[in-house]
């Protein structure tokens, strides 16, 4: 339909103040409707002169008229019969350009929201800019951006000068501004103009589902080709996983731009980019024997001291250290090293920047508009909408981004608690309650199951861990079994029991021994990882040698046994970058780890301590196949208070046993009584105090002989010397397995 010349007027008024939310209405070419021919209408504020061309051949088969000084122009086209893809010459301060007219392509950009609330994964395949060609072999960008309280919304970016009149968007009928410009190539920076349902213009704002954004100050969206990189993964991608219960898991934890750093011209530090963590890291998480690297959240976010907990790009890769292909080539060269990713996953909160998701179309459109639900008080961030359907998909679409273009191999679900319940640090009178009166926050225990079927259906080898800290039932039992979904939960209550545990002098230690004990009252209810993360090495807390009593030597010692139970202790195992190696220094995120410590025996002991670790957890099924199984653990003596000390059998399910006696005090134990359950020769596997790991090398001996003697409800018993602050590890080399 045309548009008689007497509303030109008002047309070219609310492009130039942009303020138009349907231009297919008024731009681009048209039937006539009482006449034959066509006619073509063009948007170029600044123009002086628009010329037809040929879309192959760029010859000129006419020229527009100028309707308006401001930069409208029409051409009439009375002999044409038939739609037509054409070229625009545009001459701007005497300068010509080439253009192909966005707005001849209203059915391909109308394309993008046909399909989009289908399934989740849609709103990163239709949303966002994706890059497209056109019939004719044409090369352009389709941007679609979910907006449905804006008033009008306008594309912004490098093709067009970022001039908010040039390009107005298409609103469609479910919310979605869409627009196809042939101009906008990879590599382009772009963000969109959005006036609210009043017409007040606010914050420009970046892609909510762009791929690639820079840095401060512009914080823009770049457009980027997900399709291009050339993954050579596949033995390890395509390797059946389902077996992860009955693996070893040691998990390295890590924060990609304080890990090591370099100097620039200037000599400020700066983080190494992708390419040099693949020459640097993923050589030392190998030596060191882990199977997993955990990057803190990778996710797109403004403010580096957030650590990555507060992003606002959801679907792209950090560009701190290159583009997204740096990282997708990371963990490319980390699967062909046989070292799984895990990324940390932020879907509790967001932070209220102007350019992100905060106030989008001048609404809540992400976040709960009621404070008391909304705004989480210890991040001084929005929480998402879990009730709201596009929000859920904007999420779930986000886990399957992660699973599908970068190939990761386990989210790291970050705050699940927080999300868990509407009075997560609330006082009384502060937190709505849900339909039945209590705390569960039903849409997001909803959205949680969601996501976790969402990725197992799809990524069946990808893991989800949870975060979480209370004693919420059934976080690691799938859906169907009543529970949330994930595939591990972070055991909180061993971190912080054993740690309140060796922190304490050992003098003290026999009050406190349930400390030590208690986790394994709960260990079968859930599928466990225990953590040493980030979070216990920060805010003053200490790093992990300076938490431990004693002098220089009792703390290094300290450490050693505790890695040493921590190693046996059932569960999957995961340590922040420096605690391999007793950093004394709490961990800073603007400077790099300490490595000239490794120059001191004692840290390059600790650090051999976790080699050897990590290289006995793999090599014996009884420290990992039957973590979650009461057969795969077996007390042998949790009730020695008196002399801090605990002892205990690890099996497989061949019945081959890794016996381990752990003396917390720095007093040594000659002709201490074990019970077992074989006879036989027994062979030393590890010791802590060895002088290999900076100890005292006691001389506890290397082989040994269970006599028939029963002894702690065991047929047999062993008579040892513990090393002071040791962890022994000891197996039966000629028992008879039944």
């Amino acid at each position: 339909m045309t548009t008689t010349p007497t509303n030109f007027a008002s047309i070219v008024n609310r492009l130039n103040s942009a303020n138009v939310t349907f231009p297919f209405e008024h731009l681009g070419l048209f039937k006539k409707d009482l006449q034959p021919g066509y006619v073509i209408r063009a948007w170029f504020p600044g123009a002086s002169a628009v010329q037809l061309l040929e879309a192959k051949r760029n010859r000129v088969l006419a020229s527009f008229e100028m309707v308006s000084d401001l930069g409208f122009f029409i051409c009439d086209l009375p002999k044409r019969k038939k739609a037509f893809q054409y070229r625009l010459k545009v001459t701007i301060n005497d300068v010509e350009s080439l253009a192909l007219d966005p707005y001849q392509f209203k059915e391909e950009a109308f394309h993008a929201v046909h399909f989009v609330d289908q399934q989740a994964s849609n709103v990163y395949k239709q949303l966002g800019a994706q890059v497209l060609t056109l019939t004719n072999g044409i090369k352009a960008t389709r941007f679609a951006v979910y907006a449905p309280n804006a008033s009008s919304c306008s594309l912004i970016g490098d093709f067009n000068n970022w001039d908010g009149r040039s390009l107005p968007m298409e609103k469609t009928a479910c919310g979605h501004f869409v627009l196809v410009v042939p101009d906008a190539s990879v590599g382009s920076r772009y963000k969109y103009e959005i006036k609210d349902s009043q017409g007040q213009l606010l914050p420009h704002k970046a892609d909510p589902v762009g791929f690639y954004h820079e840095q401060y100050p512009s914080f823009a969206s770049i457009v980027y080709d997900n399709n291009h990189f050339d993954w050579t993964d596949n033995e390890w991608v395509t390797k059946d996983k389902s077996d992860h219960y009955q693996s070893a898991m040691s998990i390295y934890e890590v924060h990609l731009g304080s890990w090591r750093t370099k100097l620039d011209d200037q000599g400020t530090e700066t983080p190494l980019n992708y390419d040099e963590l693949i020459r640097d890291l993923i050589p030392y998480v190998k030596e060191l024997g882990y199977t997993h690297v955990e990057v803190l959240p990778i996710s797109e976010h403004p403010f580096t001291g957030s650590w990555g907990y507060q992003p606002t790009g959801m679907f792209a890769a950090t560009s701190r250290f290159g583009d997204p292909d740096g990282f997708k080539s990371f963990v490319n060269e980390c699967h062909k090293a046989d070292i799984g990713v895990i990324v940390d996953w932020v879907p509790a909160h967001f932070p209220e920047d102007a350019h992100g998701l905060a106030q989008f179309d001048g609404t809540h459109l992400y976040d709960y508009s009621d404070p008391k639900k909304g705004w989480h008080p210890d991040w001084n961030s929005c929480i998402y909408d879990y009730g709201r359907d596009s929000v859920r998909q904007f999420l779930v679409a986000s886990a399957l981004y992660w699973c599908e273009h970068f190939h990761i191999d386990g989210l790291r679900v970050d705050a699940v608690a927080s999300m868990l319940y509407l009075d997560y640090s609330r006082d009384e009178g502060e937190w709505i309650p849900n339909v039945d009166g209590g705390n569960h926050n039903y849409e997001a225990i909803s959205l949680l199951k969601w996501v976790n079927e969402e990725v197992k259906t799809h990524f069946p080898n990808t893991m989800t861990i949870a975060e979480e800290s209370t004693s919420f039932a059934k976080v690691s039992h799938p859906v169907h079994e009543g529970g949330l979904g994930f595939d591990y939960k972070w055991n909180m209550g061993w971190m912080h029991d054993s740690l309140v545990y060796i922190n304490k002098d050992p003098m003290y230690r026999r009050y406190h021994h349930k400390d030590i004990t208690f986790s394994m009252v709960y260990n079968n209810t859930e599928h466990f990882v225990l953590p040493i993360s980030h979070d216990e090495v920060v805010h003053g807390k200490g790093s992990m040698i300076r938490k431990m009593p004693g002098d220089e030597w009792q703390q290094a010692a300290n450490l050693r046994v505790f890695n040493g139970f921590m190693f046996a202790h059932p569960g999957k195992k995961l340590n922040f970058m420096g605690n391999e190696f007793g950093q004394y220094e709490e961990w800073n995120h603007n400077t790099q780890l300490t490595w000239s410590a490794l120059n001191h025996r004692k840290n390059e002991g600790l650090q051999t301590l976790i080699k050897d670790l990590n290289r006995l957890y793999k090599t014996y099924p009884a420290l990992h196949e039957l973590d979650y199984q009461e057969q795969g653990f077996e007390w042998l003596d949790s009730h020695d208070e008196e002399r801090s000390i605990v002892s205990f059998a690890r099996r497989d399910s061949q019945g081959n046993e890794v016996i381990v006696i752990c003396n917390f005090t720095p007093i040594p134990r000659d002709d201490y009584k074990v019970g077992v359950k074989h006879d036989g020769e027994y062979e030393l596997l590890l010791n802590t105090d060895s002088e290999f790991y900076w100890g005292s090398n006691y001389n506890a001996g290397f082989n040994f002989k269970a006599d028939k003697q029963p002894w702690q409800n065991q047929p047999c018993s062993l008579v040892l010397n513990l090393p002071p602050l040791s962890a022994l590890y000891l197996i039966n080399k000629t028992a008879t397995l039944k």
